[in-house]
């Protein structure tokens, strides 16, 4: 049978490398910039612990899934992949379409997050606004770039623990973004009202861009 879960190195080795690529971008200064950092860094905690270490999702799910989808070994690596085994796809599921659109949300993700990282640390340094960069499409591309990486991880591999962080997540974001929008019309008045009335939070306007 393949030895295909209780290798706790592998978690600690995929989560030490996936949040320092993040720190690398985000480098926290302040307790809000911690708190999301933290939280995003328990998410993929949580999903490397059953990628590699402990299957809890497959485990509680081992006797639906036999009957979804007949022949499967729910203890294989592979049966990890739910989306892939739920609708079907045959053959490696590492190729599969969930897969592939799980590559290109986190890969983006994290580009993403480094063009943040460089247009907000070049706004702080010289005392202004960040509106250049992904800025010009979105008011909080950070917390964009964290949701779209938790997005991908979850079409990757979902589980019970992180399908529930997720929302969660989502909403502490929304809400931390909120604060820094008050403290940053406090500090920039009318030119913060004029960048955030053509500026989405999130989602940019498609075929427009910031002025």
């Amino acid at each position: 049978m393949e030895n295909a879960y209780g290798l706790w190195p592998l978690v600690i080795i995929n989560s030490l490398i996936f949040i320092g690529f993040a720190f690398s971008f985000t480098k926290p200064k302040n307790w809000r910039d911690w708190r999301s950092f933290g939280a995003f860094s328990a998410f993929l905690v949580a999903l490397f612990a059953e990628m590699y270490g402990f299957p809890l999702t497959i485990y509680l799910a081992s006797g639906w899934l036999t009957k979804w989808v007949p022949g499967i070994d729910p203890l294989t690596h592979n049966s990890g992949h739910l989306l892939e085994d739920i609708f079907g796809w045959g053959g490696d599921p590492h190729f599969g379409p969930f897969h592939i659109l799980s590559y290109v949300l986190i890969g983006y993700g994290f580009i993403l997050l480094a063009n943040a990282w460089k247009a907000l640390y070049k706004a702080q340094r010289d005392h202004a606004l960040a509106t250049a960069g992904p800025y010009t499409r979105i008011r909080h591309p950070q917390y964009a770039a964290f949701i779209l990486i938790m997005l991908g991880f979850l079409f990757q591999w979902p589980t019970l623990v992180t399908l529930i962080m997720f929302p969660v997540l989502v909403l502490m974001y929304t809400r931390l973004a909120r604060r820094e929008e008050g403290e940053s019309r406090a500090a920039f008045g009318n030119e913060w009202d004029a960048y955030a009335a053509r500026t989405p939070a999130f989602v940019p306007r498609l075929g427009r861009k910031g002025q």
